[in-house]
């Protein structure tokens, strides 16, 4: 199963990523009213308002939370979705805080959010982002038959419970460099609250040094 971390470093493109996670502790959370949404509708605004292309990666509890949404997000040409797992669990073991995906449900658990996004988006890529994008050659033996192609990083946001959008700004504009894939998150709430607002000064001070903002599909391509 192919792993991308970057694309082309010879030319001045950027693809900007952004996770929609949502685990079972989140949904209690959310149906219980201690959060009001774990969509951040105010960085999606701010991505159209600036004309920002950018690939998001949806989690499957998340697609069944917001299926309006996600077909809302897929008619937007700025967008393209892929996948983030069902439920925001880790392919290997010690990721972060995150429970583990057995090797036994590894495929299913993909294939499950996989056929959740093509019921809502006819367009749906195949990219597919690990949870705390912990990887091992097991889980990338397990999902070589899905299809998927798994995108990484090199420039991490760091908007995971920051407490101001300033520490994601210089993280961004201090790591980019050309062909960089840029991971932040779209969900908001509790767990990524600044976001939206860390955009558009990430976006304005990136297209000042020149770089294109592209998906990822277009990183890729160079483009193209």
């Amino acid at each position: 199963m192919p792993v991308i971390d970057h694309g082309p470093r010879d030319k001045k493109l950027v693809a900007l990523t952004f996770d929609a996670d949502l685990t079972a502790a989140m949904r209690k959370r959310l149906l219980s009213g201690k959060v009001t949404s774990y969509y951040n509708t105010a960085l999606i605004a701010e991505l159209r308002k600036l004309q920002v292309p950018a690939t998001l990666f949806l989690t499957g509890m998340w697609m069944e939370q917001y299926p309006e949404v996600t077909r809302e997000l897929a008619a937007d040409p700025l967008f393209e979705l892929g996948t983030h797992s069902y439920d925001h669990k880790a392919f290997t073991k010690r990721c972060y805080t995150l429970g583990t995906v057995p090797r036994a449900d590894m495929r299913s658990d993909v294939q499950r959010a996989v056929v959740k996004l093509d019921q809502l988006d006819p367009q749906a890529t195949r990219w597919f982002r690990f949870p705390g994008g912990c990887y091992d050659g097991t889980a990338l033996h397990e999902l070589a038959p899905t299809g998927v192609t798994a995108v990484g990083l090199d420039c991490p946001g760091a908007d995971g419970f920051a407490k101001s959008p300033k520490p994601i700004v210089k993280q961004v504009l201090s790591t980019v460099q050309n062909g960089s894939i840029v991971v932040l998150h779209m969900h908001g709430g509790d767990n990524a609250p600044y976001t939206d607002e860390a955009v558009g000064p990430i976006v304005k001070e990136l297209r000042a040094r020149g770089y294109q903002l592209v998906t990822v599909t277009q990183l890729m391509h160079g483009n193209r």
